[in-house]
């Protein structure tokens, strides 16, 4: 037992010796490799037949990225073995592999490394090394408290319609998936690819989902922060206020939005009564944050909220937490950048603070990079799938850049191109436009690369 347990520790101490960037991309790479393999077995279909690898790699890509785009039914085509495969894919993808690489590296007694911790900063997009571990234990423990109070709650719901195990199982199936904002659900017995649909006036599940949703998006730092200082918003960091106020506006707006278009839309809420069509705009705001679950018929939307849609997959959730896109710091960041040029302040910042003008930089760069990947990633799709419509491929590409999950219901019909393509989305919004961008471009930080040309002036 002994030599296994330092046989571990040494392949562990020698994986870790690589560029840490490149290690986080080479990791989740290998996850989601492992992961296809293994759904591609017959164990893991419900049929008890191999499935296409291609389609299980698609599928353990949109676990581990968190994504919730599937060309299959949960539900129906995988097994209780397949299902629980892309369970723990999601929460591997959640709580990011480094997470989870620590947890196993305590639980077997190893001494956390400082290359190890440098790894830790970068995936859980810290700025600071100090307290990382203790921070990543804080992480474990409130995801598993966190998971549990939702899978508790969930249950109570889903043991009435399915029975007491059964209704267990989806429970915690739904909290974890809800909390890592992956929008898997296993309810394809009901109806495939139905979502949350037959839930959709149900307060207990739509709050319940909407609360791990929101959780899981705001970021580990950040309900550390909230939990510390309570309510005293002054305490917060600043990081923590951008994260919460700009979190808070696209909820409460996303929702207004929706609710005032889709107000006499008898496809999706026409029909309901004034608290539940609330409770649908709120739900339809929140799961837009990566999600990835709908309790209204997407494809039925008026064309501005699917347009509303696309901007608020397109932002995403915040950084260190299972959420992607382009990160609401980021678009805070911007916005406030244009108020401070627009007011003539040459100093950016917020609540009596500066942003520095690299953060400023960086956020230029992460939306830059997002409109061109997701520009290419349109293009590529419609091409090679003329027959999908120009809406159903926005949705589609910005939905896996995004890492949410939302369609149109046309992922089964993609042909093996766009397949790769999405597959390809999904793995870099998740990982990280910068994490992508440094892991090939770190040369431009060693020394002779940072140098400074005169200055001269370009008329805007």
């Amino acid at each position: 037992m002994y030599e296994i347990k330092h046989e571990i520790k040494k392949f562990i101490t020698s994986l870790l010796t690589r560029n840490r960037l490149k290690f986080i991309l080479l990791g989740y790479a290998l996850i989601i490799v492992v992961g296809g393999f293994i759904l591609s077995l017959p164990i893991s279909s419900a049929q008890g037949t191999p499935t296409n690898f291609l389609n299980s790699l698609f599928t353990a890509t949109s676990a581990t990225c968190v994504t919730g785009l599937v060309v299959y039914d949960t539900a129906t085509h995988w097994s209780a073995f397949g299902q629980a495969v892309i369970l723990v894919l999601i929460q591997i993808g959640g709580l990011s592999f480094m997470t989870m690489a620590t947890m196993f590296s305590l639980l077997v007694g190893r001494t956390i490394s400082l290359k190890e911790r440098m790894l830790m900063v970068e995936s859980l997009n810290q700025e600071s090394i100090q307290g990382i571990v203790k921070l990543t234990k804080h992480v474990i423990l409130g995801t598993i408290i966190i998971e549990l109070i939702g899978a508790v709650l969930l249950s109570i719901r889903f043991i009435g319609d399915f029975g007491f195990w059964n209704g267990i199982y989806k429970g915690v199936f739904h909290s974890i998936s809800a909390f890592c904002n992956a929008g898997f659900d296993v309810l394809g017995d009901v109806e495939q690819f139905s979502s949350l649909t037959s839930y959709k006036t149900d307060i207990l599940v739509n709050l319940v989902i909407m609360v791990l949703i929101i959780s899981g998006g705001l970021g580990f730092s950040v309900i550390k922060n909230i939990l510390i200082n309570k309510h005293h918003f002054k305490k917060y960091t600043l990081h923590s206020k951008i994260v919460v106020v700009s979190t808070t506006i696209l909820l409460l707006v996303g929702a207004v939005l929706y609710f005032l278009l889709e107000y006499k839309n008898k496809a999706t809420i026409g029909d309901m009564n004034t608290f539940d069509k609330i409770l649908a705009s709120m739900f339809m705001s929140t799961t837009t944050r990566t999600a990835g679950y709908n309790t209204i018929s997407l494809s039925e939307m008026t064309t501005a909220s699917k347009f509303l849609t696309l901007i608020l997959m397109f932002i995403g959730g915040s950084p260190g937490s299972t959420a992607g896109g382009i990160k609401t710091t980021t678009m805070a960041v911007l916005i406030i950048t244009v108020f401070s040029v627009i007011r003539g302040n040459r100093d950016i910042g917020a609540f009596k603070r500066s942003v520095n003008i690299s953060i400023v930089m960086r956020a230029v760069t992460t939306l830059f990079i997002g409109i061109v990947v997701c520009v290419i990633g349109i293009m590529v799709v419609s091409i090679v799938d003329p027959h999908i419509s120009f809406i159903g491929v926005c949705f589609e590409v910005i939905s896996a850049f995004g890492t949410v999950g939302l369609s149109l219901s046309v992922t089964p019909t993609l042909t093996t191109v766009s397949k790769l393509v999405i597959i390809f989305l999904m793995f870099f919004g998740r990982v990280g436009i910068l994490t992508v961008s440094l892991a090939f471009l770190a040369r431009m930080n060693k020394e002779g690369h940072n140098f400074k040309y005169p200055e001269e002036k370009v008329m805007l």
